[in-house]
C-alpha cells in the first residue's frame, strides 16, 4: 500500500503540475497569436483606408493606431499587395509594389484560394488577408506575415522546451522527496496496523479464560441457556479477532514471490458447487457461469479467499429464496468475476461504502449473519495486491461485485 501511495502520490502531482504547465503555456500562446493578427489585421486595415499606403506623421513621433506602431521604416519593412476585383470576381489589378515573394500568376492562385474558401479574412500560409466589398467590386489586401507568424512558432518551441525541462526536473525531485512526503501517512498506516494486530492478540487471552471459565460452569452446574449464550459470543468475537488479524496482514498477504500459474475456472467450480449447498440450506439458489480454462498468475490461497469472501456475501445478504449468480470469463487478458444477489434493501448511497473498514450496510442484518464488515475490505487488499480492481454497483434490484484482474491470455492449466 505504501508504494501504491507513492505512485499515486507522484501522478496526481504530476498531472497537477503538467495541466497547469499546458494551460500557461497555450494561454501565452494564444495570446501572442492573437496579438499578431490582431496587428496583421490593423496594418491590412490602415492599408486598405489609406489606398495601399501607411498613413506618415508629420512631426517625429510616430502614429498609433490599433496597437500598430507606424514609423518612417513600416513601408519599408511591411510585404504586401492589393487585389482588386471585377464584379465577375475576376482579377483586375494588382499592386505588388511592395512584395517580392509573390509575382502575379502567385497572386492569382492565391485569390483563387481567398474567392474559393469563401471567407472575408484569414490566413493562407503565412499570409494574412482581409476582403472588402464596395460596391459590385472587391478589393483583397495580402499581407506577408511570415516573420510575425516565425515568432510565434518560436515562441511555442520554447514554451515546450519549457514545460518539458520544468515536467522532468519535478518528476525527478518528487521522486527523491516522495519518500518523506508520504512518510507521515506511511507511518499512521503502521500505526493502524500494528494497533489491530496488538489489540487482537491481548484479547485472545481474556477469552481464553471466558471460554475456560464457562466450561468450568459446565461441568459444575451444567448447561443452560447463559452458557451457551456466552459460547456464542467468545465464537464471535474469536471470529472477529481472526479477521482483525488477516486484515492487518492482507497489505503483505499477497506476496508475488508466491506467485504460480493457476486455473480460476476450477477454484470458481469448486467454490461454486460448495456454496450451492450452503446456498440451498437457506432457501436460496446458486447459479455458476463459468468460463472453461480461465486462468492467471498469483497466489492461489488468496484468490481462493477473495472468492469466498464475495460467494459468503452474496449468499448471506441475498433475498429470502433469491438466486445468487457467479460469472467468471475471459476478456482479453483479463480475467473478469462477477458475483450479483438480489438485495431490495439496498441503498444507493451504501455502495461507495462497502469495501470501507467496520462498514455494514444492514447493521442488524449483519450481526444476525455474523458480519462485521471486514470481508470485503479484505477482498479489495487481495485484489489490489494482484494489481487488479474491484468494485460494487446497484443494478435492477441486484448487487453487483465485479472484480478484475490481470490473465494470461490463450492458456489452459490443468490442475
Amino acid at each position: 500500500m505504501i508504494e501504491a501511495l507513492r505512485r499515486r502520490f507522484l501522478m496526481i502531482a504530476m498531472l497537477s503540475l503538467t495541466g497547469t504547465l499546458c494551460v500557461i503555456g497555450a494561454s501565452i500562446n494564444l495570446g501572442n497569436l492573437y496579438r499578431i493578427t490582431r496587428l496583421a489585421d490593423t496594418a491590412i486595415e490602415l492599408l486598405y483606408q489609406n489606398d495601399g499606403t501607411f498613413p506618415l506623421s508629420d512631426g517625429e513621433r510616430p502614429d498609433v493606431a490599433g496597437g500598430f506602431q507606424i514609423t518612417e521604416e513600416t513601408p519599408f519593412e511591411t510585404r504586401y499587395c492589393i487585389v482588386h476585383l471585377t464584379k465577375k470576381r475576376e482579377v483586375r489589378e494588382v499592386e505588388m509594389e511592395h512584395i517580392a515573394a509573390l509575382d502575379r500568376e502567385k497572386v492569382v492562385d492565391l485569390v483563387s484560394e481567398i474567392i474559393r474558401d469563401g471567407k472575408k479574412s484569414g490566413f493562407n500560409g503565412y499570409y494574412r488577408y482581409q476582403v472588402y466589398e464596395k460596391g459590385e467590386e472587391s478589393t483583397i489586401v495580402v499581407l506577408n506575415c511570415f516573420l510575425q507568424l516565425q515568432s510565434v512558432y518560436n515562441v511555442l518551441q520554447v514554451t515546450l522546451l519549457v514545460i518539458v525541462c520544468c515536467v522532468t526536473l519535478v518528476f525527478f525531485l518528487l521522486l527523491l522527496l516522495s519518500g518523506r512526503v508520504i512518510r507521515p501517512f506511511a507511518e499512521n498506516i503502521e500505526r493502524q496496523k500494528r494497533f489491530l494486530t496488538d489489540v487482537s492478540h491481548e484479547l485472545k487471552t481474556p477469552l481464553g479464560i471466558i471460554s475456560a471459565n464457562t466450561g468450568v460452569l459446565e461441568l459444575t452446574k451444567g448447561k443452560d441457556e447463559w452458557t451457551e449464550s456466552i459460547r456464542n459470543q467468545v465464537k464471535r468475537l474469536d471470529s472477529l479477532i481472526k479477521d482483525l488479524i488477516e486484515l492487518s496482514k492482507s497489505e503483505e498477504y499477497v506476496k508475488e514471490s508466491e506467485f504460480t500459474e493457476f486455473s480460476v475456472s476450477q477454484i470458481a467450480e469448486a467454490n461454486a458447487d460448495s456454496f450451492r449447498t450452503l446456498a440451498q440450506m437457506q432457501g436460496k439458489q446458486l447459479n455458476a457461469e463459468i468460463e472453461p480454462g480461465v486462468c492467471m498468475r498469483g497466489q492461489e490461497d488468496s484468490i481462493i479467499r477473495l472468492m469466498t469472501i464475495l460467494l459468503d456475501n452474496g449468499v448471506k445478504y441475498c433475498d429470502p429464496s433469491g438466486t445468487v449468480a457467479l460469472r467468471l470469463r475471459q476478456k482479453g487478458r483479463q480475467v473478469v468475476l462477477q458475483v450479483a444477489n438480489p438485495c431490495r434493501d439496498m441503498d444507493m448511497a451504501q455502495v461507495p461504502h462497502l469495501f470501507d473498514r467496520f462498514y455494514r450496510a444492514d447493521s442488524s442484518r449483519s450481526r444476525q449473519s455474523g458480519g462485521y464488515g471486514i470481508g470485503l475490505s479484505i477482498a479489495r487488499a487481495v485484489t489490489e495486491g494482484h494489481k487488479g480492481r474491484i468494485g460494487a454497483a446497484y443494478e435492477a434490484g441486484n448487487l453487483v461485485f465485479t472484480v478484475v484482474l490481470p490473465g494470461i491470455a490463450g492458456k489452459n492449466i490443468q490442475l
